[in-house]
């Protein structure tokens, strides 16, 4: 996959300008492919060159003037023939991991401090990916819109955030826990390692 794709996948929900589609990626895509506002602005450009949406420019009086971006019958072709190619496993890829490895020869505190910040940012998206669903659903129950709601894709990959968010958050808990209950145990060092 590459970014092409993630912003083609955005701009699936509308029209939008850069700076809108900055908030939406941030919102949706984000939860599975990171970028940064500049990138994004550059990709539209490139995907607009090569024809992948089409962008119109809106006057405005009392603002600068922008260009509001949409997927155009290319970009679509490009998404079904992404959607059709194999996918490739996904991986975990995390420095906290690997602190967390060094957890046996290393001053536990900043690690459990580390655990406790991550934990605060995975409850917010937890209560963000929350908030999202019941949009998503509007009036419906969740079975329901599963079965019958109009776009099922940006539900879905939403869920699997929540879940994502959420086990990172119940895996920090827990691990800052064990953490704490062992250098509380622990005899002779002190938590920061010294004797």
């Amino acid at each position: 996959m590459s970014l092409r794709h993630a912003v083609l996948a955005a701009l699936l929900d509308g029209e939008y300008s850069g700076y809108q589609l900055a908030k939406v990626f941030d919102l949706g895509v984000a939860n599975f492919w990171h970028a940064l506002p500049q990138q994004l602005y550059l990709e539209l450009s490139k995907l607009e060159r090569d024809g992948m949406v089409a962008g119109r420019q809106i006057v405005q009086e009392t603002r600068p003037n922008k260009r509001l971006f949409t997927v155009t019958s290319a970009g679509t072709a490009e998404l079904e023939r992404f959607a059709a190619s194999a996918s490739k496993p996904s991986f975990i890829r995390d420095d906290l991991l690997v602190k967390i490895q060094t957890a046996d020869h290393v001053a536990t505190d900043p690690l459990i401090e580390q655990l406790t910040e991550r934990a605060t940012v995975a409850a917010a998206k937890v209560a963000l990916f929350d908030q999202t669903l019941r949009q998503l659903r509007g009036t419906l129950d969740e079975e329901t819109f599963l079965r019958e709601g109009a776009r099922i894709g940006p539900y879905l990959t939403c869920l699997r955030g929540r879940r994502f968010e959420q086990e990172n958050l119940d895996w920090c808990r827990q691990t800052a826990a064990v953490l704490r209950q062992r250098t509380a145990a622990r005899p002779g060092p002190s938590a920061d390692g010294r004797p």
